[in-house]
């Protein structure tokens, strides 16, 4: 006989998290019946919901299933208790953000707003310091050139050194992530490990599984927008750095590359403006919108429009173009060292979810 020990903590924070008053689930499984994505053994969200109502943490941190669900609302739709599945599981992998951060505190820096000012001075602190180390802490007189004022060997080395060391504790958390899968969801026949990450890089890139939501094509399309525009600037990113090197910095407006980073503005503008205007104007399909959502949303945008910002500055020779810049930089901070802690997150989470399911057969 199994022991349930229930985490009453848990459940109560699953439920405001959700919106969902878990006690109403009467178990009728129309929620995993109408689920184009669950399997059809053990198939999702009926023993999640289950899980959930009773607050059993140790079925739902390691949970291969929450990562196959892609929140298009259909379960939520469908369910005659208006329990919310989708916003339900939305909630489990909040909560598997926090699990699994390492260091711990770095997840609950990202997911409670009563932290907020601490996630945004300790990018502003770092900074400060490593100006002062540089000895540019001062604004530069003269035409604007950033470099005068962050030199590009601080740049890029400080940024990448930090980068790597939060990557590398978050690294920790996913590897206990994946040995939790290997717990609850034993591989019994699968695929090798190459074959799964070919296979799953094909599904992220074409976003084949938001094509089995049925009747929610705009999901798609604005999730499209926001990743491959994100992955040009990615892109960009990494050619900008090479061409601090190779002294071919700072890029003109002709070039390949900058017309490749104000079109990928474009396209990540276009998909937040569908998400936003989703989640205000059709929160039933949608879903709730919590404050890692919004956060989420709007560090992305702040990124890009600073970016656009801080190159109009320059050619312009704006007054406040140094200080535009710090600000751009923190940003930067927020969207690519705060990745791991933060609801984009799921960029590691998921793959890696997805990688474990094809292995053992699961999808």
């Amino acid at each position: 006989m199994e022991l349930i020990k229930p985490d009453i903590a848990f459940k109560r924070e699953l439920s405001r998290l959700s919106g969902s008053q878990l006690n109403q689930c009467m178990q009728c499984g129309n929620c995993s019946a109408v689920c184009s994505l669950a399997p059809a053994e053990r198939p999702f969200p009926r023993k999640e919901m289950i899980w959930s109502a009773w607050g059993i943490r140790e079925k739902l941190m390691g949970n291969v299933d929450v990562w196959l669900c892609h929140q298009c609302g259909d379960c939520s739709t469908s369910c005659p208790r208006d329990v919310k599945p989708a916003d339900v599981i939305a909630a489990v992998r909040q909560q598997t953000y926090l699990h699994y951060a390492r260091p711990h505190w770095m997840g609950k820096l990202l997911s409670d707003p009563a932290w907020l000012p601490v996630a945004i001075a300790l990018p502003v602190v770092v900074i400060v310091v490593i100006l002062m180390l540089a000895g540019t802490f001062r604004i530069p007189e003269g035409p604007v050139d950033y470099s005068a004022f962050f030199p590009h060997g601080w740049l890029n080395g400080s940024i990448s050194v930090i980068t790597l060391f939060f990557y590398g504790l978050a690294f920790r958390g996913l590897r206990k992530f994946w040995q939790d899968m290997q717990q609850q969801f034993p591989a019994e026949t699968g695929q090798k490990r190459g074959l799964s990450l070919v296979m799953v890089l094909g599904e992220v890139l074409s976003h084949s599984s938001f094509s089995g939501c049925e009747g929610k094509p705009v999901r798609k399309i604005a999730h499209m927008m926001l990743f491959f525009g994100f992955g040009l600037l990615i892109l960009t990113t990494a050619y900008a750095i090479y061409a601090t090197i190779s002294h071919h910095y700072p890029l003109t407006l002709n070039n390949p590359f900058k017309m490749m980073a104000n079109l990928a503005s474009l396209m990540i503008f276009t998909g937040l403006g569908i998400m936003v205007s989703q989640r205000l104007l059709n929160r039933r399909v949608f879903g709730r919108s919590g404050y890692s959502d919004w956060l989420l949303l709007a560090s992305i945008g702040l990124l890009t429009l600073s970016g656009l910002v801080v190159e109009l500055a320059r050619f312009g020779n704006w007054t406040l173009a140094y200080h535009l810049y710090f600000f751009h930089l923190v940003c930067v901070w927020f969207v690519i060292i705060y990745l791991p802690y933060s609801k984009m997150g799921h960029i590691f989470f998921r793959t890696t979810a997805l990688i474990y399911a094809r292995r053992i057969g699961r999808k």
